[in-house]
């Protein structure tokens, strides 16, 4: 089952039983995909319908191929490289992962046991078992660290240190970062150093949902907004980010000029 936009806007669910050919349109098409849906907190219980989807919000998707292109692109992956991904979603990601790497090399964490149980069902159907941990992806995988690459296939306005720590030397992280930094919601490739410290730049726009405890505030997203407004509509790719045991820093072109 997938959920589908209606024509006033809400997430109704649709089975490919009930329509095949449309299901199949939607799956095969190069955008993202609903593939689950619960209540709006900020609406009364007894507002919201999932047979409708009214008062219905996303909380797990498919991303769009080309967007899961663009963060394998950024992880410059090689043959027998270690690799933890962070939100396993419907498992399409990882299935890619462990052809590229190889099976045995690729562990995925998800928030949602419920998805981590189809996910792990999904690829052990295609020959692809890949080791799925119900979990928060916010603290990692220490039992399969070091890793050579972590990919978040969901967006942090803050890159929790729990991943530095877990990434050998020279390796990288791979994160979409929240719109508190820019408003296109830019793509950060973030390479580990000797010191413990993770560096790197931002390479362009790539939206995902949210880590499930790092929902950016209206007000966290339009003070970043006006930050970037005053600095003239900068592009993406010239901000970076800096991530130590005491925090990140957020910088624009040099990691000696600052952001907010």
């Amino acid at each position: 089952m997938i959920f589908v936009r209606d024509e006033v806007g809400r997430l109704v669910p649709l089975h490919r039983s009930d329509d095949p050919e449309q299901w199949r349109e939607q799956v095969e098409a190069d955008g993202p995909i609903v593939t689950r849906v619960e209540p709006d907190p900020f609406l009364p219980a007894g507002v919201c319908d999932p047979a409708t989807g009214k008062g219905m919000i996303s909380t797990g998707s498919s991303s769009a191929p080309f967007i899961m292109a663009r963060l394998i692109e950024a992880m410059e992956l090689e043959a027998g490289m270690r690799i933890l991904e962070i939100g396993t979603g419907t498992g399409y990601n990882a299935a890619v992962l462990a052809r590229l790497v190889g099976t045995g090399n690729v562990i995925s964490v998800e928030i949602d046991p419920v998805a981590a149980a189809l996910a792990r069902e999904a690829l052990k159907s295609v020959g692809l078992p890949v080791k799925v941990v119900a979990g928060d992806g916010e603290a990692g995988y220490p039992p399969g660290a070091p890793y050579e690459r972590i990919i978040a296939t969901a967006s942090a306005h803050t890159v929790p240190y729990a991943w530095v720590r877990q990434v050998r030397p020279g390796g990288l992280i791979v994160v979409p970062l929240a719109p508190t930094v820019h408003p296109d919601w830019p793509l950060a490739a973030l390479r580990v150093r000797d010191d413990g410290t993770a560096q790197g730049r931002c390479v362009g726009p790539s939206p995902f949902m949210p880590l499930r405890a790092q929902r950016a505030s209206a007000r966290s997203v339009q003070d970043a907004e006006e930050r970037w407004e005053a600095a003239g509509r900068p592009e993406p790719t010239r901000y970076g980010i800096t991530v130590t045991p005491g925090g990140q820093h957020i910088w624009l072109d040099s990691p000696g000029n600052p952001v907010g």
